[in-house]
């Protein structure tokens, strides 16, 4: 089939999601000028440079109580900074409840019963003990085409590794399975992989 999605899709879900998947989840923990902490997680979510390292994620709906977009993105701009947590098997559950539509106030640490911890070159919670998070600060905020579409970039300026992720001087995502978005609300888990050499190495 073929479809112009300015058209529709005639189908009972929309495919779009399910075919640009799997997605790693970014699960970003911020502060507000207030002080009150959030944490919710985005699949819109990736690596964008080496040097600096940079990251990005983007927030596509909004909140009654905020200014056309969520918790995540007002709190940036309030605040220049943000952490990313990386997302393990074992915790897909307490992930998905920090996903809710919860209200301004509401800290989804304390929410879900995640041990918060505290970033070191920015003022941000984290959550402990995850896999990996890497510590950001904002470089620009995109408007995309779109009602309440945001682009979030920032540059990583601190990174905590847990170490039983380390094997062999290596990040090995087999000690805990990232957990990676696909469509609809499916969701899948990396347990194996392999290597590539490219051509000329």
């Amino acid at each position: 089939m073929f479809y112009e999605p300015k058209n529709g899709h005639d189908l009972p879900h929309n495919p779009f999601n399910a075919i640009v998947s799997p997605r790693p989840i970014g699960w970003i923990a911020t502060r507000g000028a207030d002080g009150q902490d959030n944490l919710a997680p985005y699949s819109f979510f990736n690596a964008v440079a080496y040097v600096p390292p940079q990251v990005m994620f983007a927030s596509t709906s909004s909140k009654p109580d905020q200014d056309g977009t969520k918790d995540s993105v007002a709190n940036i701009r309030e605040t220049g900074v943000f952490a990313v947590n990386v997302v393990e098997y074992a915790a897909r559950d307490i992930m998905n409840q920090t996903s809710g539509p919860w209200e301004r106030e509401t800290d989804e640490f304390a929410l879900a019963g995640i041990e918060k911890g505290e970033c070191e070159t920015i003022s941000c919670p984290r959550v402990l003990n995850t896999p990996a998070t890497l510590e950001c600060k904002l470089t620009q905020i995109v408007q995309l085409p779109g009602e309440a579409n945001f682009a979030v970039f920032g540059e990583v300026t601190g990174v905590h590794i847990r170490d039983n992720c380390l094997v062999d001087g290596k990040f090995d995502v087999t000690t805990f399975n990232p957990l990676t978005r696909l469509g609809y609300r499916d969701y899948s888990t990396i347990r194996e992989v392999f290597s590539l050499q490219r051509p000329g190495e």
